[in-house]
């Protein structure tokens, strides 16, 4: 694994790439803990999922992974942290279930409270901490400038002390009630497939949203060369370094629909000067994008379905973003490229924001 260093000390963000070969996958036993399965369960909130693949397989990804699997779900909610500390919504999802719940803010602005894993996360401001008279740390990067003290406060709800009664719990239970009081509008979504009978949260009178998909097909671009040279993983990786570099900057373009990378693209070098690197070729590509709020695993169950479906030598993309944290909107990024006539290498990219 090669990390590329910032290049300015106002840089926000670093890019780890990875060039290894999958394990043998089971999808009765799914993966989670090597590469690069971990990077994807790593991540918090996933805002975006991005596929890229050859036009001619796209009818097969469409029928095994589309049409024949619904598209994923999430709910908008509007409760107060006190409602979720308290009653059914406590027992039935977060002791006895597995959600993911993320409030409305921004990091380092905002108050922003997150649930992830039975893990409920706060990060406050001064005044807000205090308040609530809780236990935490500081929070983000000492010496910024024109920002104020931020705190971070966690606590393990699935624990045996999270519970009426014990003191942890109460003086927690007490600061949602008092400090940390009021309405919150949040994004929920369950890892059961089932939801509890009679459902606490219907109370609440949650809005569903679909993540539907959404497919750019037959889209003629020139295509670099997807798989790297074995011998510049040697020495200084400097040429490794350079054909990561450019694919990872294509494969972006691709996400984004930028023209540049069409085949026959004329613009202006004086507005732009990208161009794609020698030894491309013309061929048709196929995005299909997700967008809602999704969890890190639907994402890496996504990636087994894509392996499972596609024949074993076609290449493909696939990318997850995460929703953005922090004052300067930094996300967390993972796109994972199978070359073509792959017998299981791939390569990585993680681009983790500093908060």
């Amino acid at each position: 694994m090669l990390s590329f260093d910032p290049p300015a000390v106002y840089q926000t963000s670093k890019c780890y790439v990875t060039y290894g070969v999958m394990g043998h996958l089971d999808p009765k036993q799914p993966p989670s803990k090597a590469k690069p399965w971990s990077a994807l369960t790593s991540q918090d909130f996933v805002h975006r999922a991005d596929l890229i693949l050859p036009q001619e397989v796209s009818d097969i990804v469409e029928e095994k992974l589309l049409r024949n699997k619904p598209a994923p779900g999430f709910k908008r909610v509007v409760m107060s942290l006190h409602d979720i500390l308290s009653g059914e919504f406590f027992t039935e999802y977060i002791k006895k279930g597995n959600v993911l719940m993320l409030s409305e803010g921004r990091r380092g602005i905002d108050n922003v409270f997150a649930l992830s894993s039975g893990t409920l996360t706060m990060f406050l401001d001064k005044e807000a901490y205090e308040r609530a008279g809780l236990v935490g740390k500081p929070h983000g990067v000492n010496g910024k400038r024109s920002t104020k003290p931020r705190w971070v406060v966690e606590y393990d709800l699935t624990s045996q002390s999270m519970s009426p009664g014990k003191k942890g719990f109460d003086r927690l239970l007490y600061a949602s009630k008092n400090a940390l009081a009021g309405p919150i509008t949040w994004l929920f979504s369950s890892a059961s497939p089932a939801s509890p009978d009679p459902d606490p949260l219907s109370r609440h009178f949650p809005t569903n949203h679909t993540s539907t998909p959404g497919i750019v097909e037959g889209i003629n671009v020139v295509i670099p060369n997807l798989a790297p040279d074995i011998n510049s993983l040697s020495d200084t990786g400097e040429d490794f370094k350079d054909f990561s570099t450019e694919l990872y900057e294509w494969l972006s373009l691709v996400r984004l629909q930028s023209p540049r990378i069409h085949a026959g693209d004329q613009m202006d070098p004086y507005l732009s000067r990208y161009q794609v690197a020698e030894g491309g070729k013309e061929g048709k590509i196929c995005r299909i994008s997700w967008q809602g709020f999704l969890a890190p695993s639907w994402a890496r169950q996504t990636l087994i379905d894509i392996i499972t479906a596609l024949p074993p030598r076609t290449w493909f993309s696939f990318s997850t973003t995460t929703f953005s944290r922090g004052l300067a909107e930094t996300n967390a990024e993972c796109t994972i490229l199978r070359p073509p006539n792959s017998t299981g290498e791939y390569l990585m990219w993680e681009v983790k924001g500093q908060e």
